[in-house]
């Protein structure tokens, strides 16, 4: 149960954060939501794909570190094997808060239930002494300005995808070296022939709107299944 607090330097002045990536620390994920404005670097290292939300109303964005629940093939001996980490994962423990008063502006959040908050002199400090926040605390405010603008342009990105029908069903089979089969069931991909298949007027809507660029990128992005694949292999050669 997450227990959520705005952000104080009266009140969490000693708070520590764990930023080491471990599934103690909650980073045993298959999947994290991204947003386009981050594609460019997902891209480089996660299979993008588009999921139906459980009430089947919207699509969310998903960037792809598994085949099963609980899976993170980048955790690798307490570190993150990767280039890039979302900024979803970046930010933990902490959130956007909506103000009360529409306009006014956004809060930083805390879960003071997550397992990243530290116990003692263990950690990062996110305050210093005199209650000014600490260069980690001002790079995770602004991977949350990012992630927040992120945010506002995701529902008229997704709005597109779905104008120009851009969006197919996909299932992945993979069969892995020791024999057994996995499958990804439910997940939605950019349909590269409906792309290319749209005339000039559209793609022009779509790159005066930024969303060309982000639909090249998650189109590309599905190279990297292979790279999960053998991430896969070689995890459970291992055992």
């Amino acid at each position: 149960m997450a227990n959520h607090a705005i952000l104080t330097a009266d009140d969490h002045r000693t708070l520590r954060i764990v930023p080491e990536a471990s599934a103690a620390l909650g980073d045993a994920v298959m999947s994290c939501l991204v947003v386009p404005n981050e594609f460019r670097r997902v891209q480089n290292e996660y299979p993008i794909l588009f999921r139906l939300t459980p009430e089947r109303d919207r699509f969310q964005i998903m960037a792809m570190f598994g085949f099963v629940p609980g899976e993170n093939l980048f955790l690798e001996d307490g570190r993150w094997d990767a280039r890039y980490r979302p900024l979803a994962m970046q930010i933990q423990p902490f959130l956007i808060g909506r103000p009360a008063n529409e306009g006014d502006d956004r809060q930083v959040h805390v879960d003071l239930d997550s397992p990243r908050i530290a116990r003692g002199d263990a950690g990062v400090r996110v305050f210093d002494d005199v209650g000014q926040a600490t260069p980690y605390l001002e790079a995770i405010v602004g991977r949350l300005g990012d992630l927040d603008a992120g945010w506002q342009g995701t529902e008229p990105f997704l709005a597109a995808l779905q104008r120009y029908e851009l969006l197919e069903p996909l299932t992945l089979e993979i069969t892995l070296d020791d024999g057994s089969t996995n499958r990804l069931v439910g997940y939605h991909a950019i349909d590269e022939e409906r792309l290319q298949q749209l005339d000039a007027a559209a793609l022009g809507e779509l790159h005066a709107a930024g969303h060309l660029m982000p639909v090249f990128m998650a189109l590309a992005s599905l190279s990297n299944v292979t790279e999960l694949v053998a991430r896969k292999n070689r995890r459970d050669r291992r055992g």
